[in-house]
C-alpha cells in the first residue's frame, strides 16, 4: 500500500485508551490499553526489564490510529513463551547480534490474541511492512510475532513471514448447563476420576469467585503472596510487579476473575483470570499451603464451571501441561510468526520450523486420541 507513513510511539500509554481500544477491540483483554499501559506503568516492562514498549502505528486519514502493533525492544528472550534461545546462541556463534530484537506479543502472556490492531483491516499489509522497516533501518536480527491469533497467520504467511507451530490446551464448552452436563461426557473412569479429585482438594475449604467491585486491596496482597510464591519456583524472579495487580483491578477489574481457596476464612491460594469476549483466560496460580489436587481444582475445574455460568465458549489455560488433558482440556496449535532478513539465518530457521510443525502436529493428533471423551 502506497502513501502509508507510519511511526513509532514512546508507549502505550502515549496513546489514549480510547483510540488504542479502537483498533484492539473488545473480545482479547491481553491487547487492551488497560492491561499493556498497567505493565508499563507498574515498571513491569520497561528499558531497565528488556522490554521497551515501541508501538508502532499508522494514523488514518482521521488523524487517529487506524492500526497498532504492540512492539516491544528485546535484550533477551525470557517472558516470551516461545523459545528462540537455540537461534540466538546460532546467530551469536556465526559473529552476529541477536539482541536486540522486535518482539510484537502481550508481555509475559502465551494468550493466542491479535498481533495486528486494526481498526482499518486494509492496512494490515502496511503494518506488517512498517514492522519489517522497523528491523531492517534499526539492523534489529528479527522481528516475532508470537501466539499470532489463528485468523492473522495468513496475514504473516503472505508476507512471507516464517510460521511456527506449537500446541495448548484448551477446554470448550460444548453448551454444557452445568459441570455435571460436561462430566457426563467424559469415559467414565475419567469422570470418577475427576469427582474423587475435587473431593480432595476442596475438603475443608471454601472457594470463592471475586469479580469487579467485590475485589479490594486485600485480596491483591493475598494474591501477590500467591504469585510471589509461584514466580520465585517457576522463574527465579517473578515479571509482574506488585503495583501492576492493583492497576489492573482499578481499570479492569470487571474483566478480573479472582478465585480463592479459603481456609478459616484466610486464603490460602488463589488463580486469577482474565474474561474476554468468549474466553475465560486462565493465567497466574500460587498457594500457602500443599494441598493436593487444588492446583487443578482452582485452575482447571472452577474455570469451566466459571465459563458454563457466563455463556463462554473457551477456557485457555496458559502454556504447557499435558496434565491438563484426563481434565477435558484439549490439544490445539498455537502459532507465531518470524522476520529475519538474514537469507542464510532465515534458511536454516525454516529448514528446522517444517521440521517442528510436522512433528508439532503428529503430537496433537496422539494427544487428542488420548483425551478423557467417550468414544463413539
Amino acid at each position: 500500500m502506497t502513501g502509508v507513513t507510519a511511526r513509532m510511539a514512546d508507549g502505550v500509554a502515549a496513546i489514549a485508551a480510547a483510540d488504542w481500544d479502537a483498533c484492539a477491540g473488545t473480545a482479547n483483554p491481553f491487547v487492551s490499553h488497560a492491561f499493556l499501559s498497567a505493565l508499563e506503568e507498574s515498571g513491569s516492562v520497561g528499558p531497565r526489564t528488556g522490554w521497551q514498549s515501541l508501538p508502532i502505528v499508522i494514523d488514518g486519514a482521521d488523524g487517529r490510529p487506524a492500526a497498532i502493533a504492540p512492539a516491544y525492544a528485546k535484550a533477551h528472550s525470557q517472558g516470551e513463551y516461545v523459545f528462540d534461545h537455540a537461534w540466538a546462541n546460532a546467530w551469536e556463534r556465526a559473529g552476529g547480534r541477536y539482541y536486540p530484537k522486535l518482539q510484537v506479543a502481550s508481555p509475559f502472556s502465551p494468550v493466542p490474541g491479535p498481533r495486528l490492531l486494526l481498526r482499518d483491516a486494509a492496512l494490515a499489509p502496511a503494518l506488517i511492512g512498517a514492522i519489517e522497516t522497523v528491523v531492517r533501518q534499526n539492523g534489529l536480527s528479527s522481528a516475532h510475532a508470537t501466539f499470532v491469533a489463528p485468523d492473522q497467520v495468513p496475514l504473516f504467511e503472505a508476507a512471507d513471514w516464517l510460521i511456527r507451530a506449537d500446541r495448548q490446551f484448551h477446554w470448550t464448552n460444548q453448551g454444557y448447563a452445568c459441570f455435571d452436563d460436561f462430566l457426563g461426557a467424559l469415559a467414565s473412569r475419567k469422570r470418577k476420576a475427576i469427582r474423587k479429585e475435587r473431593a480432595a482438594a476442596i475438603a475443608g475449604l471454601d472457594i470463592v469467585h471475586l469479580c469487579g467491585a467485590d475485589i479490594r486491596e486485600a485480596h491483591w496482597d493475598a494474591f501477590w503472596g500467591f504469585y510471589q510464591d509461584t514466580g520465585a519456583r517457576k522463574w527465579g524472579r517473578p515479571y509482574l510487579s506488585r503495583s501492576f495487580f492493583s492497576l489492573i483491578g482499578d481499570r479492569m477489574a470487571d474483566r478480573v476473575l479472582l478465585i480463592f481457596a479459603l481456609r478459616d476464612g484466610q486464603p490460602i491460594a488463589g488463580a486469577l483470570n482474565l474474561i474476554g469476549g468468549d474466553t475465560l483466560y486462565g493465567r497466574y496460580w500460587g498457594a500457602l499451603e500443599e494441598v493436593p489436587f487444588l492446583h487443578f481444582e482452582l485452575c482447571y475445574y472452577q474455570a469451566i464451571e466459571a465459563a458454563i455460568a457466563r455463556g463462554l465458549l473457551r477456557v485457555e489455560a496458559g502454556a504447557q501441561g499435558e496434565h491438563k488433558l484426563a481434565r477435558g482440556y484439549e490439544p490445539v496449535a498455537t502459532w507465531s510468526a518470524h522476520f529475519i532478513p538474514d537469507a542464510g539465518f532465515r534458511r536454516a530457521v525454516a529448514d528446522y520450523l517444517e521440521a517442528e510443525r510436522a512433528a508439532v502436529a503428529d503430537e496433537i493428533g496422539m494427544l487428542a486420541d488420548l483425551g478423557p471423551f467417550r468414544r463413539g
